[in-house]
């Protein structure tokens, strides 16, 4: 929540400075800090179990201590970039330190498959978020 809640309030609140909702001398309203906390908390708790099935068990089969090897390095970069204030996925950290310990055991440990499509997802996401924005941007100029 360091990092993926901090992006999504980020993007919120300037469309509420662009909306003139707030301004940019103030801190984030708390409301949108509450929500998007709420959204990852609820995202995780109900949805969180598939993705930590994909992550242990498709990519490469994680034994006790390579699944603490990956989360430990994931969260320390984690930490690093939050602090630093860079903005990462950690859908994306931790998926690279689960294909690393794999890896690291033998190549052929890795199912190249499962993390290709993984990876094809990533790229997508930009142009497809983009396009349905592009959409709802042409939709909201219809009725303003």
């Amino acid at each position: 929540g360091g990092n993926d809640a901090q992006k999504t309030i980020g993007i919120i609140w300037m469309l509420l400075i662009a909306a003139g909702a707030t301004s940019a001398d103030e801190h984030g309203p708390y409301w949108v800090v509450l929500v998007c906390y709420s959204a990852i908390g609820l995202g995780t708790a109900f949805g969180g179990w598939r993705i930590i099935r994909l992550m242990g068990q498709k990519i490469t089969k994680l034994s006790p201590v390579g699944g603490f090897a990956a989360q430990t390095a994931g969260a320390s970069m984690l930490f690093v970039a939050t602090s630093l204030g860079i903005p990462v996925s950690t859908t994306h950290t931790i998926t690279g330190a689960i294909v690393g310990v794999g890896a690291n055991r033998k190549v052929s440990a890795v199912r190249w498959g499962v993390a290709g499509t993984i990876v094809w997802a990533w790229i997508l996401t930009i142009p497809c978020s983009a396009l349905i924005a592009a959409i709802f941007w042409f939709i909201g100029k219809l009725f303003l």
